[in-house]
């Protein structure tokens, strides 16, 4: 979806911006890291931080879902043209996340193994979870119908997900099919490592219900309330969690609290709602709001971003040896990576729309030889 850049709502492009740093950490140490750097402190807490990027750019989408729906409702359009837009736009998201696995299992011929094609990423994800929401715009009259019904959807996938992955699971489904329910993929169970529906899908429908809440009228006349009691919410969802997960009865029998449990989900929710309270603050009142942003930068091309790190960081043009690395060299690679994607980002942004204007440019420049030739050629 297009990035938002009003001034009131900047703080979105430097949220996707932190998510795509978080990401370039985590998958740079996890990438080069090699020996006993593996098994360390410093490693462990790398990959701690990877438990933050991807919720928060799968909620993002959902944010900015409603800030479309909200745009489309204001000029007038029904809820079945904002559903049928939001659908196209997942099913073009979704198309992309099965162009990337093309492309890396081009890239990564004839090592890279063809199952590799089927796996379920994150952009498979987002595209799916924008058409799912597309879906229930269909059925929402309004924005408070709406808001209602993604928190709906986004608590009962939760809640469902453990029974997904254990009792409930598809086994009857092609494994590339049941991959999208609970990330099998190849594997005899489930990998928390891919982006299945269960439990991803509901960071979507998260972010649409905050989306909704930030767009409205009041939250427009009340910017900074809105945003502490966002966060407030944030901390209240988190201490839920965790009192929660302290109690002897469970709704579920298996009972995996790192990866399926719903209060592992409350509790990173809470999180990223305290995130975006940061991050409007630090915007806002702090230094993301002075001058050139590199986060906000990579915020505004973050789809971009994302697919070209990951050839040089985990595919085969990968800069360097793949966990053979100690921590100082992966370090200079993360620095490296983080500063070539804002290079990139600034030039995406600054040729957006010039095309015609580029191609002239260089066209000013061929030889003046080249034309004499070609006119002698034909006269010949």
């Amino acid at each position: 979806m297009p990035p938002v850049r009003t001034q009131r709502l900047a703080y979105l492009d430097w949220l996707r911006g932190l998510a795509c740093l978080g990401m370039f950490e985590v998958h740079s140490y996890d990438s080069w890291l090699g020996g006993a750097t593996r098994q360390s402190l410093f490693f462990r807490w790398s990959q701690l931080t990877g438990t933050i990027p991807a919720p928060l750019f799968i909620f993002l989408s959902g944010v900015t879902c409603a800030f479309v729906a909200d745009n489309m409702r204001r000029k007038g359009f029904a809820s079945r043209a904002i559903g049928r837009r939001l659908i196209r736009r997942g099913g073009e998201v979704f198309g992309l996340g099965l162009l990337f696995r093309a492309q890396e299992f081009a890239l990564g011929w004839p090592i890279a193994p063809w199952t590799d094609l089927f796996r379920v990423d994150v952009l498979n994800l987002i595209g799916l979870s924008i058409v799912f929401i597309g879906l229930v715009s269909l059925a929402a009259q309004n924005r408070t119908a709406m808001a209602f019904a993604s928190a709906g959807v986004a608590l009962a996938v939760a809640l469902v997900t453990p029974m997904i992955w254990s009792t409930w699971r598809p086994r009857w489904l092609p494994w590339y099919l049941e991959s999208y329910f609970n990330g099998v993929h190849i594997f005899n169970s489930p990998q928390p490592w891919l982006f299945p529906i269960f439990p991803w899908a509901a960071f979507a429908f998260a972010g649409v219900a905050v989306g909704i809440v930030l767009f409205s009228e009041w939250s427009s006349r009340n910017p900074g309330w809105t945003m502490a009691l966002l966060g407030g919410g944030g901390v209240g969802l988190f201490c839920l969690s965790q009192w929660l997960d302290a109690q002897p009865l469970q709704l579920c029998t298996t009972y995996d609290y790192w990866h399926t449990s719903p209060n592992f989900f409350l509790a990173r929710v809470g999180l990223l709602l305290v995130i975006v309270l940061a991050g409007y603050a630090w915007c806002r009142w702090g230094l993301g709001g002075v001058g050139f942003s590199p986060l906000s930068q990579m915020g505004q091309t973050s789809l971009l971003v994302y697919w070209v790190h990951i050839e040089f960081v985990y595919g085969r043009l990968s800069i360097f040896e793949k966990q053979a690395q100690g921590i100082g060299t992966a370090t200079l690679g993360f620095f490296t990576i983080t500063t070539a994607m804002v290079l990139l980002s600034l030039a995406r942004t600054r040729t957006k729309g010039r095309g015609s204007e580029i191609l002239a440019w260089l066209t000013r420049f061929r030889p003046a030889n080249v034309g004499r030739s070609q006119e002698t050629s034909a006269e010949g």
